[in-house]
């Protein structure tokens, strides 16, 4: 029978730092998905310093990795030192890497307090999924509810992160209510809602980044929702993989899966937005998951709103069924270099227009930009941030700083390459198959005509 677990189990899954081999990580996270449990994903090419951060900001109860890359001993063991050294030591470690971890190797990593290392033989006898109910038992306990810890946090953050988790926690899981006691705090909420595949994490990242690097004694909290599974109750909450920023001193992210269906976010959020308001973050941004036309919840919990869309959203007509189009404070238009970006920004700011009967307004005064999160220092992200820092700082009557305005031209001509050429390697594939095929029916042609010229020669020598 399978295992059905008795607590919530949330994992970090990662492969290792200067490993690029994520394709046995990724088959091992869904597994634990579909066992109910929340994985959170850093992808490929992680540090010791990175995984231990995120496991003890989104509170796990195991951490899994894979390494094939060589170094394995001195990898595992400094993450358990690391998490030793922060009073975390409850959180288990698991690791594979097939036939490069010696077997001398992993009785050294087991006899050092590592979990459990799976080598090919614990495959062969175990099996797939043998070894992730394996995971799963172990990780199947209840953290501690008290926030107390005997040794300072080593990992020179500037709040203590430990404790600000193990209270998102506690309310997660229903253990304790966390009511916010300073109401004359005045912390402003930013929500970023928008579809999913828009690209919500990337702009989100690109915002955590410029905030960083332009106020220097501010700090950031991230507050991040990604959809339960019905059928399981698993989740994957993987907008880490996009954030690099986050990893920093004056920045906190906590993923939350909504654990019920056909909800953008979780019950909670409110308790989690609390609990860093009460840590005194200087900005909370919340991200919902993938929202549909009509869901405009997260305007319940945020002072200023932004809505996360691509040129691909269909019709014209469509965006008359977006509800956000009508209340956020600023609209986002990511991957701005698809074809027909420009039309959809014309598009956008008619409809925007028409919601907010503003008919005599030019369109570049609309907080709608146009922008390309994958492109480094990209200019419509500069203006996006710069924007959306005053929207806040007006509204919410805070000030952060002074911002370096550095926007110039427009996003879409950042782009690598331009929206015509996108299938530029399409059109060079399909050339020179066109140039083989009129190889190929030029030869048959002088075949047949060097064949009709002997035949001719030979009725000629007949006669």
């Amino acid at each position: 029978m399978p295992y059905t677990p008795k607590h919530k189990i949330r994992i970090v899954t990662a492969a290792s730092l200067f490993d690029g081999h994520d394709a046995a990580i990724n088959i091992m996270r869904r597994i634990m998905q579909s066992k109910g449990a929340e994985i959170i994903h850093l992808g490929h090419n992680r540090s010791v310093h990175e995984i231990v951060e995120c496991a003890i900001e989104e509170d796990v109860q195991g951490i899994a990795i894979t390494s094939y890359q060589g170094g394995h001993v001195e990898f595992f063991k400094y993450m358990k030192d690391l998490l030793k050294g922060n009073s975390c030591n409850h959180i288990k470690i698991f690791g594979g890497g097939g036939g490069t971890i010696l077997p001398s190797e992993i009785e050294d990593l087991h006899q050092y307090g590592i979990a459990k290392i799976y080598s090919p033989d614990d495959g062969r006898h175990m099996g797939l999924e043998g070894m992730i109910e394996d995971v799963i038992q172990q990780c199947d306990f209840a953290l501690n509810s008290k926030d107390e810890y005997k040794v300072p946090l080593t990992l020179n953050e500037v709040k203590d992160i430990r404790k600000i988790a193990r209270q998102i926690t506690n309310v997660e899981n229903g253990i304790e209510k966390f009511e916010f006691q300073n109401l004359k705090l005045n912390i402003p909420v930013l929500g970023i809602t928008g579809t999913g595949g828009a690209g919500k994490s990337s702009v989100t990242d690109e915002i955590v980044r410029r905030y960083l690097h332009t106020f220097q004694d501010k700090t950031i909290a991230v507050i991040s929702v990604d959809p339960s599974k019905k059928k399981t109750g698993g989740a994957l909450l993987g907008d880490r993989i996009r954030m690099n920023a986050i990893s920093h001193p004056r920045a906190y992210m906590r993923s939350m899966a909504t654990r019920e269906d056909n909800t953008a976010l979780s019950q909670h959020v409110q308790e989690a937005i609390n609990i860093c308001k009460a840590a005194q973050f200087d900005l909370i941004i919340l991200e919902s998951a993938g929202v549909g036309q009509s869901d405009a919840s997260i305007l319940n919990y945020c002072d200023v709103s932004m809505y996360v869309m691509t040129p691909e959203y269909g019709a014209a007509s469509q965006l008359e069924k977006i509800n956000m189009l009508d209340y956020a404070d600023i609209i986002c238009i990511n991957k701005f270099d698809k074809a027909g970006a420009l039309d959809a920004l014309h598009d956008v700011c008619k409809q925007y227009k028409r919601n907010h009967n503003l008919w005599n307004e030019k369109d570049e005064d609309f907080p709608i930009i146009g922008t390309i999160a994958s492109i480094f220092n990209d200019t419509g992200c500069n203006k996006l941030f710069e924007k959306l820092m005053n929207i806040i700082q007006n509204k919410c009557k805070v000030q952060f700083g002074k911002l370096k305005l550095h926007t110039l031209g427009e996003g879409i001509k950042q782009a690598i390459i331009p929206p015509s050429r996108v299938r530029y390697l399409s059109e060079i594939s399909q050339t020179v198959r066109s140039y083989n095929q009129w190889t190929i029916d030029q030869s048959a042609i002088a075949t047949k005509l060097y064949q009709l010229q002997g035949t001719a020669q030979i009725l000629k020598d007949k006669k």
